[in-house]
């Protein structure tokens, strides 16, 4: 589903979209509550909850799930890898890898039509490794 087919954009929805688009820090949905509280005073966290819920099932948003840890969102939905700190669970987009290569090699194998994949690397950020060298 795209943008125009999305059901109606209301002020609220827009300006979560604007918001979760603007940060680099894929917030979760409390965190993304409290940005948007600032200019929406009357919003609440439910409503952003199910806002996030649509805009991820029109392809407009990207959940970014992990077992134990509260889900992250992510406004740019370009076809991109994701960095994870074990420590503090801030996250990173990675633009540049070779994981498009081996979509070849998992259509060669498995017989799927790849239509896309999700790879998340795991570490410790550079403020995190900082604090432990210390």
């Amino acid at each position: 589903m795209t943008e125009a087919s999305m059901q109606r954009i209301t002020r609220q929805r827009q300006v979560i979209l604007e918001t979760l688009r603007n940060v680099r820090t894929h917030p979760t949905a409390d965190e993304l509550y409290e940005i948007v509280r600032k200019k929406l005073p009357h919003i609440s966290l439910g409503t952003v909850y199910r806002n996030l819920d649509t805009l991820e099932r029109c392809g407009m948003a990207l959940r970014l799930d992990r077992v134990g840890n509260q889900a992250r969102f992510d406004g740019d939905t370009s076809q991109h890898c994701h960095i994870r700190c074990k420590q503090c669970g801030r996250v990173d987009d990675i633009f540049e890898t070779h994981a498009e290569v081996h979509a070849d090699a998992v259509v060669r194998e498995t017989g799927y039509q790849v239509t896309g994949f999700s790879l998340e690397f795991e570490g410790k950020c550079p403020t995190c490794k900082e604090i432990q060298d210390n």
